[in-house]
Protein backbone atom coordinates (compact mmCIF):
# COMPACT_ATOMS: atom_id res chain seq x y z
CA UNK A 1 0.00 0.00 0.00
CA UNK A 2 1.04 3.36 -0.55
CA UNK A 3 2.52 5.41 2.03
CA UNK A 4 -0.02 8.37 0.56
CA UNK A 5 -2.90 6.42 0.57
CA UNK A 6 -2.76 4.86 3.92
CA UNK A 7 -1.93 7.85 5.48
CA UNK A 8 -5.00 9.53 3.89
CA UNK A 9 -6.96 6.88 5.40
CA UNK A 10 -5.42 7.28 8.25
CA UNK A 11 -6.84 11.77 7.91
CA UNK A 12 -10.35 10.70 6.96
CA UNK A 13 -10.86 7.84 9.55
CA UNK A 14 -9.85 10.68 12.39
CA UNK A 15 -12.15 13.57 10.64
CA UNK A 16 -14.68 10.74 10.69
CA UNK A 17 -14.25 9.55 14.15
CA UNK A 18 -13.98 13.68 15.10
CA UNK A 19 -17.02 14.08 13.58
CA UNK A 20 -18.72 11.22 15.32
CA UNK A 21 -17.63 12.46 18.89
CA UNK A 22 -18.58 16.28 18.06
CA UNK A 23 -22.26 14.30 16.74
CA UNK A 24 -22.40 12.74 19.87
CA UNK A 25 -21.38 15.82 22.03
CA UNK A 26 -23.94 17.04 19.96
CA UNK A 27 -27.36 15.25 21.26
CA UNK A 28 -25.49 14.62 25.09
CA UNK A 29 -25.89 18.34 25.02
CA UNK A 30 -29.25 18.97 23.70
CA UNK A 31 -31.05 15.71 24.63
CA UNK A 32 -31.92 14.48 28.53
CA UNK A 33 -33.71 11.86 30.14
CA UNK A 34 -36.26 11.66 32.93
CA UNK A 35 -37.13 9.48 35.43
CA UNK A 36 -41.10 8.76 34.96
CA UNK A 37 -43.10 5.98 36.75
CA UNK A 38 -43.14 2.34 35.28
CA UNK A 39 -45.65 -0.41 35.32
CA UNK A 40 -44.77 -3.16 37.83
CA UNK A 41 -43.47 -3.66 41.45
CA UNK A 42 -45.28 -5.16 44.47
CA UNK A 43 -46.56 -3.17 47.37
CA UNK A 44 -47.17 -4.31 50.49
CA UNK A 45 -48.82 -3.33 52.86
CA UNK A 46 -49.61 -4.51 56.90
CA UNK A 47 -52.94 -4.53 58.39
CA UNK A 48 -54.50 -4.86 61.54
CA UNK A 49 -57.16 -7.41 61.32
CA UNK A 50 -57.99 -9.59 58.35
CA UNK A 51 -61.62 -9.83 56.38
CA UNK A 52 -63.92 -12.28 56.69
CA UNK A 53 -66.41 -11.30 53.73
CA UNK A 54 -65.74 -9.13 50.67
CA UNK A 55 -69.43 -8.72 49.25
CA UNK A 56 -69.58 -5.56 48.52
CA UNK A 57 -73.23 -5.31 49.91
CA UNK A 58 -72.20 -7.43 53.30
CA UNK A 59 -68.81 -5.70 53.87
CA UNK A 60 -70.01 -2.92 55.59
CA UNK A 61 -70.64 -4.73 59.07
CA UNK A 62 -66.91 -5.22 58.51
CA UNK A 63 -64.52 -2.50 58.57
CA UNK A 64 -61.40 -4.27 57.34
CA UNK A 65 -63.04 -5.56 54.63
CA UNK A 66 -63.80 -2.17 52.57
CA UNK A 67 -60.50 -1.79 52.23
CA UNK A 68 -60.83 -4.13 49.21
CA UNK A 69 -64.08 -3.60 48.46
CA UNK A 70 -63.00 0.04 46.14
CA UNK A 71 -59.72 -2.23 44.58
CA UNK A 72 -62.21 -5.19 43.23
CA UNK A 73 -65.68 -3.76 42.34
CA UNK A 74 -66.88 -0.30 40.81
CA UNK A 75 -70.10 1.40 40.76
CA UNK A 76 -72.06 3.31 38.36
CA UNK A 77 -70.80 6.29 39.54
CA UNK A 78 -67.89 7.16 41.88
CA UNK A 79 -67.06 9.78 44.56
CA UNK A 80 -64.07 12.00 44.50
CA UNK A 81 -62.66 13.67 47.71
CA UNK A 82 -64.61 16.62 47.55
CA UNK A 83 -68.09 14.91 46.95
CA UNK A 84 -68.25 15.37 43.40
CA UNK A 85 -70.06 12.79 41.56
CA UNK A 86 -67.87 11.28 38.56
CA UNK A 87 -69.08 8.10 35.93
CA UNK A 88 -67.71 4.90 36.54
CA UNK A 89 -69.58 1.90 35.14
CA UNK A 90 -72.41 4.47 33.91
CA UNK A 91 -71.29 6.60 30.87
CA UNK A 92 -73.49 9.28 31.23
CA UNK A 93 -77.38 10.07 33.46
CA UNK A 94 -80.05 12.11 33.12
CA UNK A 95 -82.40 13.39 36.12
CA UNK A 96 -86.01 14.11 35.77
CA UNK A 97 -86.91 17.67 36.35
CA UNK A 98 -88.87 16.93 39.66
CA UNK A 99 -85.46 14.99 40.71
CA UNK A 100 -87.65 11.67 40.47
CA UNK A 101 -86.20 9.73 37.76
CA UNK A 102 -82.53 8.71 36.96
CA UNK A 103 -81.81 7.10 33.95
CA UNK A 104 -78.49 5.81 33.74
CA UNK A 105 -76.34 4.93 29.74
CA UNK A 106 -74.28 1.90 30.83
CA UNK A 107 -70.36 1.78 29.39
CA UNK A 108 -70.74 -1.59 26.80
CA UNK A 109 -67.05 -2.04 27.12
CA UNK A 110 -66.83 -3.81 30.74
CA UNK A 111 -65.99 -7.13 31.74
CA UNK A 112 -65.71 -9.00 34.75
CA UNK A 113 -62.43 -9.98 36.10
CA UNK A 114 -63.72 -13.77 34.79
CA UNK A 115 -64.42 -12.26 31.72
CA UNK A 116 -68.22 -12.07 31.48
CA UNK A 117 -69.67 -8.69 30.07
CA UNK A 118 -71.14 -6.64 32.18
CA UNK A 119 -74.63 -5.63 31.48
CA UNK A 120 -77.83 -3.99 33.00
CA UNK A 121 -79.03 -7.20 34.31
CA UNK A 122 -75.46 -6.91 36.97
CA UNK A 123 -77.38 -3.55 38.16
CA UNK A 124 -81.03 -4.99 38.55
CA UNK A 125 -79.54 -8.38 40.32
CA UNK A 126 -77.37 -5.89 42.70
CA UNK A 127 -80.76 -3.37 43.67
CA UNK A 128 -82.96 -6.49 43.61
CA UNK A 129 -80.66 -7.92 46.76
CA UNK A 130 -80.49 -5.04 48.40
CA UNK A 131 -84.37 -4.66 48.11
CA UNK A 132 -85.16 -8.60 49.29
CA UNK A 133 -86.67 -9.22 52.34
CA UNK A 134 -83.56 -12.00 52.79
CA UNK A 135 -81.11 -9.26 52.68
CA UNK A 136 -78.20 -9.50 55.72
CA UNK A 137 -76.75 -6.39 55.02
CA UNK A 138 -76.82 -2.79 56.40
CA UNK A 139 -80.76 -1.67 57.46
CA UNK A 140 -80.21 1.89 56.41
CA UNK A 141 -79.18 0.90 52.90
CA UNK A 142 -82.03 -1.37 52.38
CA UNK A 143 -84.25 0.90 53.85
CA UNK A 144 -83.08 3.46 51.22
CA UNK A 145 -82.95 1.09 47.87
CA UNK A 146 -86.61 -0.40 49.10
CA UNK A 147 -88.04 2.84 48.01
CA UNK A 148 -86.53 3.28 44.66
CA UNK A 149 -88.30 1.49 41.68
CA UNK A 150 -85.45 0.06 38.93
CA UNK A 151 -86.24 -1.03 35.21
CA UNK A 152 -84.60 -2.58 32.73
CA UNK A 153 -84.15 -0.06 29.50
CA UNK A 154 -82.39 -2.69 27.17
CA UNK A 155 -79.11 -4.23 27.84
CA UNK A 156 -77.31 -1.25 28.91
CA UNK A 157 -79.66 1.34 30.20
CA UNK A 158 -80.73 1.37 33.75
CA UNK A 159 -83.82 3.53 35.02
CA UNK A 160 -84.52 4.12 38.60
CA UNK A 161 -87.80 6.14 40.21
CA UNK A 162 -87.84 7.43 43.54
CA UNK A 163 -91.23 8.07 45.36
CA UNK A 164 -89.83 11.59 46.35
CA UNK A 165 -87.16 14.30 45.22
CA UNK A 166 -83.94 12.77 47.07
CA UNK A 167 -80.93 15.06 46.15
CA UNK A 168 -78.54 12.89 47.64
CA UNK A 169 -79.75 9.54 45.92
CA UNK A 170 -76.64 10.28 43.44
CA UNK A 171 -74.24 9.42 45.94
CA UNK A 172 -75.94 6.50 46.46
CA UNK A 173 -75.20 4.79 42.61
CA UNK A 174 -71.41 4.82 43.82
CA UNK A 175 -72.44 1.30 45.60
CA UNK A 176 -70.20 -1.85 44.37
CA UNK A 177 -72.33 -4.05 41.83
CA UNK A 178 -72.48 -7.52 41.86
CA UNK A 179 -72.41 -9.75 38.77
CA UNK A 180 -75.57 -11.19 38.02
CA UNK A 181 -74.29 -14.76 36.34
CA UNK A 182 -72.07 -16.01 39.26
CA UNK A 183 -74.86 -14.77 42.13
CA UNK A 184 -78.22 -15.72 40.73
CA UNK A 185 -78.85 -18.88 41.83
CA UNK A 186 -78.18 -18.73 45.48
CA UNK A 187 -80.74 -17.58 47.53
CA UNK A 188 -80.45 -13.72 49.21
CA UNK A 189 -80.53 -15.09 52.95
CA UNK A 190 -77.39 -17.57 51.83
CA UNK A 191 -75.03 -14.58 50.04
CA UNK A 192 -73.39 -14.13 53.68
CA UNK A 193 -72.21 -17.62 53.75
CA UNK A 194 -71.14 -17.79 49.95
CA UNK A 195 -67.94 -19.26 48.53
CA UNK A 196 -68.11 -15.88 46.48
CA UNK A 197 -66.98 -13.52 49.63
CA UNK A 198 -63.44 -14.92 49.91
CA UNK A 199 -62.68 -15.60 46.11
CA UNK A 200 -64.78 -12.07 44.25
CA UNK A 201 -65.38 -11.48 41.07
CA UNK A 202 -65.89 -7.66 40.16
CA UNK A 203 -65.00 -5.20 37.88
CA UNK A 204 -62.21 -3.33 39.82
CA UNK A 205 -58.60 -2.27 38.88
CA UNK A 206 -57.39 -4.74 40.42
CA UNK A 207 -58.72 -8.71 41.07
CA UNK A 208 -57.93 -11.61 42.92
CA UNK A 209 -54.57 -13.37 42.50
CA UNK A 210 -54.09 -15.00 46.03
CA UNK A 211 -56.14 -15.49 49.35
CA UNK A 212 -54.63 -17.29 52.79
CA UNK A 213 -55.07 -16.85 56.40
CA UNK A 214 -51.37 -14.48 56.12
CA UNK A 215 -52.48 -11.94 53.61
CA UNK A 216 -54.05 -11.32 49.87
CA UNK A 217 -52.49 -11.09 47.05
CA UNK A 218 -54.24 -8.94 43.75
CA UNK A 219 -53.31 -7.86 40.55
CA UNK A 220 -53.52 -4.96 38.21
CA UNK A 221 -56.67 -6.03 35.92
CA UNK A 222 -55.87 -6.15 32.31
CA UNK A 223 -59.67 -5.67 31.63
CA UNK A 224 -59.94 -2.36 33.61
CA UNK A 225 -61.86 0.25 32.02
CA UNK A 226 -60.01 3.24 33.81
CA UNK A 227 -56.71 4.52 34.04
CA UNK A 228 -54.60 1.64 34.72
CA UNK A 229 -52.50 1.83 37.79
CA UNK A 230 -48.71 1.23 38.04
CA UNK A 231 -48.63 -1.25 40.96
CA UNK A 232 -48.56 -4.46 39.47
CA UNK A 233 -49.49 -6.50 42.60
CA UNK A 234 -50.90 -5.37 46.16
CA UNK A 235 -50.04 -7.65 49.18
CA UNK A 236 -51.20 -7.13 52.49
CA UNK A 237 -50.49 -8.87 55.08
CA UNK A 238 -53.04 -9.40 57.94
CA UNK A 239 -53.19 -8.96 61.50
CA UNK A 240 -50.20 -6.43 61.99
CA UNK A 241 -50.78 -3.89 64.74
CA UNK A 242 -49.21 -2.37 67.52
CA UNK A 243 -45.54 -2.97 68.18
CA UNK A 244 -45.66 -5.77 64.91
CA UNK A 245 -46.41 -2.67 62.88
CA UNK A 246 -44.22 -0.74 63.57
CA UNK A 247 -41.04 -3.22 63.56
CA UNK A 248 -42.67 -4.49 60.58
CA UNK A 249 -42.34 -1.26 59.15
CA UNK A 250 -38.89 -0.56 60.74
CA UNK A 251 -37.44 -3.96 59.15
CA UNK A 252 -38.45 -3.83 55.76
CA UNK A 253 -41.06 -6.70 55.70
CA UNK A 254 -43.95 -3.96 54.57
CA UNK A 255 -44.41 -0.78 53.10
CA UNK A 256 -46.94 0.90 54.49
CA UNK A 257 -49.24 0.97 57.93
CA UNK A 258 -52.14 2.68 58.13
CA UNK A 259 -54.68 3.69 60.96
CA UNK A 260 -52.37 4.44 63.59
CA UNK A 261 -52.32 5.53 66.88
CA UNK A 262 -51.08 9.07 68.06
CA UNK A 263 -48.83 7.23 69.78
CA UNK A 264 -47.14 5.69 67.52
CA UNK A 265 -46.13 8.61 65.61
CA UNK A 266 -43.14 10.06 67.17
CA UNK A 267 -41.07 7.01 66.96
CA UNK A 268 -42.54 6.79 62.79
CA UNK A 269 -41.30 9.82 62.62
CA UNK A 270 -37.55 9.76 63.33
CA UNK A 271 -37.48 6.56 60.70
CA UNK A 272 -36.27 8.85 57.48
CA UNK A 273 -37.17 5.75 55.19
CA UNK A 274 -41.26 7.06 56.04
CA UNK A 275 -43.49 9.26 55.12
CA UNK A 276 -46.17 10.22 57.46
CA UNK A 277 -49.34 11.36 55.23
CA UNK A 278 -52.11 12.56 57.70
CA UNK A 279 -55.58 13.57 56.40
CA UNK A 280 -58.79 14.36 58.01
CA UNK A 281 -61.56 11.37 58.00
CA UNK A 282 -65.45 12.07 57.79
CA UNK A 283 -66.05 11.89 60.99
CA UNK A 284 -67.07 13.83 64.15
CA UNK A 285 -66.76 13.04 67.70
CA UNK A 286 -69.09 14.80 69.73
CA UNK A 287 -70.85 14.57 73.11
CA UNK A 288 -74.47 13.91 72.95
CA UNK A 289 -76.64 15.57 75.40
CA UNK A 290 -79.67 14.54 76.57
CA UNK A 291 -82.10 17.02 75.97
CA UNK A 292 -84.96 16.12 77.98
CA UNK A 293 -82.41 16.48 81.00
CA UNK A 294 -84.13 19.93 82.71
CA UNK A 295 -80.46 21.14 83.10
CA UNK A 296 -79.76 21.11 79.03
CA UNK A 297 -82.90 22.40 77.76
CA UNK A 298 -81.17 26.08 78.47
CA UNK A 299 -79.37 27.00 75.44
CA UNK A 300 -77.31 28.85 77.82
CA UNK A 301 -76.03 26.04 79.51
CA UNK A 302 -75.15 24.14 76.71
CA UNK A 303 -73.20 26.84 75.28
CA UNK A 304 -71.44 27.39 78.57
CA UNK A 305 -70.53 23.78 78.25
CA UNK A 306 -68.94 24.34 75.13
CA UNK A 307 -66.90 27.22 75.94
CA UNK A 308 -65.62 25.22 79.35
CA UNK A 309 -63.46 22.63 77.21
CA UNK A 310 -60.32 22.88 76.03
CA UNK A 311 -61.17 20.90 72.66
CA UNK A 312 -57.26 22.00 71.37
CA UNK A 313 -55.78 20.81 74.40
CA UNK A 314 -57.77 17.20 74.04
CA UNK A 315 -56.10 17.51 70.11
CA UNK A 316 -52.86 18.21 71.14
CA UNK A 317 -52.21 16.42 74.56
CA UNK A 318 -54.40 13.05 73.86
CA UNK A 319 -54.76 12.84 69.99
CA UNK A 320 -51.05 13.79 69.77
CA UNK A 321 -51.93 16.57 67.50
CA UNK A 322 -53.97 14.40 65.26
CA UNK A 323 -57.70 16.68 64.93
CA UNK A 324 -59.27 19.91 64.37
CA UNK A 325 -61.58 21.60 66.58
CA UNK A 326 -65.22 20.76 65.24
CA UNK A 327 -67.66 23.70 64.85
CA UNK A 328 -70.56 22.05 62.39
CA UNK A 329 -71.77 18.99 61.72
CA UNK A 330 -71.07 19.48 58.13
CA UNK A 331 -67.21 18.31 57.62
CA UNK A 332 -64.79 21.29 56.75
CA UNK A 333 -64.22 19.47 53.24
CA UNK A 334 -67.52 19.58 51.94
CA UNK A 335 -69.08 21.81 49.58
CA UNK A 336 -71.69 22.80 51.79
CA UNK A 337 -69.63 23.83 55.02
CA UNK A 338 -69.75 27.13 56.06
CA UNK A 339 -66.66 29.45 57.03
CA UNK A 340 -68.63 31.58 58.47
CA UNK A 341 -70.28 29.26 61.10
CA UNK A 342 -69.88 30.21 64.97
CA UNK A 343 -67.11 29.21 66.72
CA UNK A 344 -66.70 28.72 70.52
CA UNK A 345 -63.27 28.50 71.87
CA UNK A 346 -62.26 28.34 74.75
CA UNK A 347 -63.20 30.48 77.29
CA UNK A 348 -63.75 29.49 80.67
CA UNK A 349 -64.60 32.98 82.07
CA UNK A 350 -67.65 33.15 79.43
CA UNK A 351 -68.81 29.92 80.50
CA UNK A 352 -69.02 31.04 84.43
CA UNK A 353 -70.92 34.41 83.18
CA UNK A 354 -73.50 32.29 80.92
CA UNK A 355 -73.95 30.07 83.71
CA UNK A 356 -74.63 32.73 85.96
CA UNK A 357 -76.91 34.40 83.67
CA UNK A 358 -78.81 31.49 83.77
CA UNK A 359 -79.74 31.17 87.24
CA UNK A 360 -76.70 28.52 88.63
CA UNK A 361 -74.54 29.70 91.40
CA UNK A 362 -71.88 27.97 92.45
CA UNK A 363 -72.50 26.48 96.22
CA UNK A 364 -69.68 24.44 97.75
CA UNK A 365 -67.71 24.33 94.24
CA UNK A 366 -70.47 22.94 92.58
CA UNK A 367 -73.54 25.35 90.79
CA UNK A 368 -77.03 24.64 91.46
CA UNK A 369 -80.63 26.35 90.80
CA UNK A 370 -83.46 25.99 92.89
CA UNK A 371 -81.78 23.06 94.89
CA UNK A 372 -80.75 21.08 91.95
CA UNK A 373 -77.32 20.69 91.24
CA UNK A 374 -75.37 20.83 87.72
CA UNK A 375 -74.56 17.71 87.86
CA UNK A 376 -74.37 14.87 85.42
CA UNK A 377 -73.20 11.34 84.20
CA UNK A 378 -70.74 11.29 81.14
CA UNK A 379 -70.47 8.17 79.47
CA UNK A 380 -68.37 6.04 76.35
CA UNK A 381 -66.97 3.07 75.57
CA UNK A 382 -63.25 1.48 76.74
CA UNK A 383 -61.35 2.38 74.38
CA UNK A 384 -58.42 3.97 75.69
CA UNK A 385 -58.30 7.53 73.84
CA UNK A 386 -62.10 8.51 74.51
CA UNK A 387 -61.66 7.05 78.01
CA UNK A 388 -58.81 9.87 78.49
CA UNK A 389 -60.98 12.37 76.94
CA UNK A 390 -64.24 12.37 79.34
CA UNK A 391 -61.86 12.55 82.69
CA UNK A 392 -60.29 15.35 80.82
CA UNK A 393 -63.79 16.85 80.27
CA UNK A 394 -64.65 16.77 83.73
CA UNK A 395 -61.80 18.22 84.94
CA UNK A 396 -62.22 21.13 82.57
CA UNK A 397 -66.25 21.42 83.85
CA UNK A 398 -65.48 21.32 87.27
CA UNK A 399 -63.31 24.47 86.96
CA UNK A 400 -66.41 25.96 85.93
CA UNK A 401 -68.81 24.77 88.88
CA UNK A 402 -70.28 21.51 86.66
CA UNK A 403 -69.76 18.14 88.56
CA UNK A 404 -69.62 15.42 85.71
CA UNK A 405 -69.41 11.59 86.93
CA UNK A 406 -67.39 9.99 83.93
CA UNK A 407 -68.25 6.17 83.45
CA UNK A 408 -67.02 3.88 80.54
CA UNK A 409 -68.72 0.59 79.32
CA UNK A 410 -67.67 -1.94 76.71
CA UNK A 411 -68.71 -0.29 73.20
CA UNK A 412 -71.34 -2.93 72.58
CA UNK A 413 -73.26 -2.48 75.68
CA UNK A 414 -72.93 1.31 75.53
CA UNK A 415 -75.08 1.24 72.05
CA UNK A 416 -77.13 -1.39 73.12
CA UNK A 417 -77.82 -0.13 76.50
CA UNK A 418 -77.32 4.09 76.77
CA UNK A 419 -77.02 5.09 73.34
CA UNK A 420 -79.74 3.79 71.04
CA UNK A 421 -82.73 3.71 74.30
CA UNK A 422 -81.51 6.99 75.01
CA UNK A 423 -80.57 6.02 78.83
CA UNK A 424 -77.66 8.55 79.18
CA UNK A 425 -77.26 12.40 80.23
CA UNK A 426 -74.41 13.19 78.47
CA UNK A 427 -72.31 10.57 75.74
CA UNK A 428 -69.14 10.73 73.87
CA UNK A 429 -69.32 9.02 70.45
CA UNK A 430 -67.98 9.51 66.86
CA UNK A 431 -70.15 9.80 64.16
CA UNK A 432 -67.47 7.59 61.46
CA UNK A 433 -67.80 7.19 57.52
CA UNK A 434 -69.77 9.65 56.94
CA UNK A 435 -71.12 10.13 53.55
CA UNK A 436 -69.72 13.05 51.29
CA UNK A 437 -73.27 14.69 50.43
CA UNK A 438 -73.35 16.51 53.68
CA UNK A 439 -77.22 15.83 54.25
CA UNK A 440 -77.64 15.49 58.17
CA UNK A 441 -81.18 14.94 58.22
CA UNK A 442 -80.96 11.38 60.26
CA UNK A 443 -78.81 12.55 63.04
CA UNK A 444 -80.81 15.87 63.93
CA UNK A 445 -84.16 16.28 62.01
CA UNK A 446 -86.73 16.41 65.11
CA UNK A 447 -88.50 13.25 63.20
CA UNK A 448 -85.48 11.42 64.39
CA UNK A 449 -85.95 11.19 67.58
CA UNK A 450 -87.20 7.83 68.27
CA UNK A 451 -85.46 4.62 68.79
CA UNK A 452 -85.19 3.64 65.10
CA UNK A 453 -83.74 7.19 64.02
CA UNK A 454 -80.28 8.95 65.22
CA UNK A 455 -80.88 12.13 66.78
CA UNK A 456 -79.86 10.55 70.14
CA UNK A 457 -80.39 14.21 71.63
CA UNK A 458 -84.26 14.72 70.96
CA UNK A 459 -82.97 18.24 69.30
CA UNK A 460 -86.02 19.33 68.15
CA UNK A 461 -86.07 23.24 66.10
CA UNK A 462 -88.62 23.98 63.13
CA UNK A 463 -86.22 26.19 61.69
CA UNK A 464 -83.59 23.89 61.55
CA UNK A 465 -86.05 20.92 60.86
CA UNK A 466 -87.33 22.96 57.49
CA UNK A 467 -83.95 23.98 56.35
CA UNK A 468 -83.11 19.98 56.21
CA UNK A 469 -86.56 19.00 54.39
CA UNK A 470 -85.81 21.52 51.85
CA UNK A 471 -82.08 21.02 51.39
CA UNK A 472 -82.94 16.99 50.87
CA UNK A 473 -85.37 17.98 48.36
CA UNK A 474 -83.51 20.34 46.07
CA UNK A 475 -81.35 19.68 43.28
CA UNK A 476 -79.43 22.60 42.59
CA UNK A 477 -76.54 22.46 44.91
CA UNK A 478 -76.29 26.46 45.13
CA UNK A 479 -79.41 26.31 46.88
CA UNK A 480 -78.56 23.66 48.78
CA UNK A 481 -75.45 25.16 50.05
CA UNK A 482 -77.33 28.11 51.14
CA UNK A 483 -79.96 26.31 52.94
CA UNK A 484 -77.18 24.11 54.75
CA UNK A 485 -75.20 27.07 55.68
CA UNK A 486 -78.29 28.42 57.62
CA UNK A 487 -78.59 24.50 58.73
CA UNK A 488 -74.91 25.74 60.21
CA UNK A 489 -76.00 28.92 61.91
CA UNK A 490 -78.94 27.37 64.05
CA UNK A 491 -77.15 24.43 65.27
CA UNK A 492 -73.95 26.24 66.20
CA UNK A 493 -76.41 28.95 68.06
CA UNK A 494 -78.79 26.19 69.67
CA UNK A 495 -75.64 24.05 70.55
CA UNK A 496 -77.50 20.64 71.58
CA UNK A 497 -74.68 19.07 71.45
CA UNK A 498 -70.49 19.57 71.87
CA UNK A 499 -68.76 18.43 68.96
CA UNK A 500 -65.39 18.38 69.85
CA UNK A 501 -62.86 17.25 67.17
CA UNK A 502 -62.56 15.92 63.39
CA UNK A 503 -60.53 12.97 63.37
CA UNK A 504 -57.72 12.27 61.28
CA UNK A 505 -56.06 9.14 59.83
CA UNK A 506 -52.36 8.48 59.77
CA UNK A 507 -50.76 6.94 57.88
CA UNK A 508 -47.00 5.79 57.37
CA UNK A 509 -45.37 5.01 53.52
CA UNK A 510 -41.88 4.08 52.75
CA UNK A 511 -40.57 6.68 50.58
CA UNK A 512 -39.91 4.03 48.18
CA UNK A 513 -43.48 4.03 47.18
CA UNK A 514 -44.25 7.19 45.08
CA UNK A 515 -46.67 8.94 43.61
CA UNK A 516 -48.49 8.95 47.15
CA UNK A 517 -51.41 11.15 47.61
CA UNK A 518 -54.05 10.85 50.35
CA UNK A 519 -57.06 13.73 50.68
CA UNK A 520 -59.63 13.59 52.48
CA UNK A 521 -61.16 10.04 53.40
CA UNK A 522 -64.71 9.16 53.89
CA UNK A 523 -62.98 5.85 55.74
CA UNK A 524 -59.60 4.68 55.96
CA UNK A 525 -60.36 2.78 52.82
CA UNK A 526 -60.45 5.39 50.76
CA UNK A 527 -56.50 5.76 51.08
CA UNK A 528 -56.61 4.13 47.84
CA UNK A 529 -58.45 6.08 46.25
CA UNK A 530 -55.47 7.69 43.81
CA UNK A 531 -53.51 4.53 44.38
CA UNK A 532 -53.26 4.03 40.23
CA UNK A 533 -51.20 7.12 40.61
CA UNK A 534 -48.51 5.25 42.92
CA UNK A 535 -45.63 3.20 41.59
CA UNK A 536 -42.41 1.96 42.61
CA UNK A 537 -40.72 0.96 39.28
CA UNK A 538 -39.30 3.63 36.89
CA UNK A 539 -37.91 3.90 33.79
CA UNK A 540 -35.88 6.36 31.61
CA UNK A 541 -37.89 8.69 29.22
CA UNK A 542 -35.05 10.52 26.52
CA UNK A 543 -36.67 14.19 25.96
CA UNK A 544 -36.43 14.56 22.27
CA UNK A 545 -36.49 18.29 21.17
CA UNK A 546 -33.17 19.52 19.54
CA UNK A 547 -31.66 22.55 19.47
CA UNK A 548 -29.52 23.22 16.71
CA UNK A 549 -26.03 24.02 17.58
CA UNK A 550 -24.44 26.98 15.88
Amino acid sequence: MPTSTWKGQVIIALVGSLAAVALVGYFAFNTATQTVPAPGGTFVEGLAGSPTNLNPLLAPLYGVDQDFIPLLFSGLTKVTGKGDILPDLAESWTISPDGRSYVFQLRKDIKWHDGAPFTADDVIYTVRVLQHPDYPGPPDLARLWRNVAVEQNGDFAVKFTLKDTFAPFLEYTSIALLPAHLLTAIPVKELGTAQFNAQPVGTGMYRIKEVSAKNIILEANSNYHGARPFLARLQVKFDINGNAALNALAQGEVMAVGRLSPGDLPKLRENPRLAIYSSPLSSYAVIFLNLKMPYFQDRLVRQALIYAIDRQKLIDVILGGQGQKADSPILPSSWAYSPRVKRYDYNPDQAKTLLDKAGWKVTNGVREKDGVKLEFTLRTNDDGIRTRIIQEVSRDLAAVGVKVDPQVSPAAELVREYLVPRRFDALLYMWANLPSDPDPYEMWHSSQTGEDGLNFCFFANRQADELLENARRTLDRAERTKMYQEFQDTFAEEAPAILLYYPMHSYAVNKEVKGVQVGPLTSPSDRFRQIDQWYIATQKKILTEKVKVR
